[in-house]
């Protein structure tokens, strides 16, 4: 049995420590008001933000797992959750004499600058313009810089129970697809989430980076037309998309969002011996029209694409 931290338990984080205490862990939650979480997780109530709440970390964790979301879309905001609060917990588990095993780091695949399609992998330079982006990659090297076993995750869009944005928009009518070339987008289903952390939680000898997307890249008005025929609903309509700067970090529409388009290769993962339950965006998202409910967490948050 492994004692094992999950900090920032939001729904990736319960999804996985739901599955660890399953496998006969320890696990902890911990979350600013942990009162939602399930009874198989022990509650931890602390802020990753505030240094003082973080006195209270369970001793001899043999695993931590950092997987705090920002509480919005500031610098501020993302200053806070993926560089201070990283530097933080680091802290705290010094200060405590901590020595764990292994590290976790739950980032994202908008570190990369990339936006015209490129294939992109672990070796690809990652140097976003954007603040959201500088933020996720300076808390990646806080964690590499730890002195601790520690690997970082670099998730593609999640979706999932309760991230079901883009079926709703195709329902609703409100999806519009990119007029122009292909806007590729990345995606990995919330369970496949918990599952690679928990395959490299445990892995022996893991590589310190490692891209979690599934198996298919697909342009945006591909995925936004699957969903339109497998609702029965009338395909979305073309229109342009609004000239944005790569980097920047204003974000008015779903099409605006996607202009770092870019398919992100999951060679290491695969190679690692990881096999995704959901290997293709229709896998996942036929899952989701059966049984949209199933498995949701209260806390999940929305669909990112």
């Amino acid at each position: 049995m492994a004692c094992i931290l999950i900090a920032g338990c939001g729904d990736i984080g319960t999804t996985l420590g739901l599955s660890l205490h399953a496998a006969g862990h320890r696990v902890w939650g911990l979350k600013r008001r942990p009162d939602d979480l399930p009874s198989a997780l022990e509650p931890l109530a602390a802020d990753l933000a505030d240094p003082a709440t973080l006195t209270v970390l369970p001793p001899a964790l043999d695993y931590i797992v950092y997987s705090a979301a920002a509480a919005g879309f500031s610098e501020a905001l993302y200053e806070a959750a993926y560089v201070a609060g990283v530097r933080n917990l680091l802290n705290a588990l010094r200060q405590a004499g901590q020595q764990p095993k292994r590290l976790l780091l739950t980032s994202s695949t908008s570190v990369y600058a990339q936006h015209q399609g490129e294939w992109v992998d672990e070796d690809s330079p990652a140097a976003a313009a954007s603040f959201s982006g500088r933020c996720i990659r300076a808390g990646e090297q806080v964690l590499w810089d730890s002195g601790w076993p520690a690997v970082v995750v670099r998730f593609g869009g999640i979706y999932g129970p309760g991230r079901t944005r883009l079926i709703d928009s195709v329902r609703d009518g409100s999806a519009t697809r990119p007029a122009g070339p292909p806007m590729f987008t990345n995606r990995i289903h919330r369970d496949d989430c918990a599952r690679v952390l928990e395959h490299l939680l445990f892995l022996p000898d893991p590589a310190p980076l490692y891209l979690a997307v599934d198996d298919d890249p697909a342009p945006l008005a591909e995925v936004l037309n699957w969903l339109a025929i497998q609702l029965g609903v009338p395909e979305p309509s073309v229109v342009a998309s609004p000239a944005l700067k790569p980097g920047s970090d204003n974000r008015p529409s779903l099409a605006s969002r996607q202009r770092a388009s870019k398919r992100c290769r999951n060679a290491r993962l695969r190679g690692s011996g990881f096999q995704f339950r959901y290997p293709s965006y229709r896998d996942g998202y036929a899952a989701l029209l059966r049984a949209p409910v199933d498995g949701a967490h209260q806390n999940a948050a929305p669909e990112k694409s």
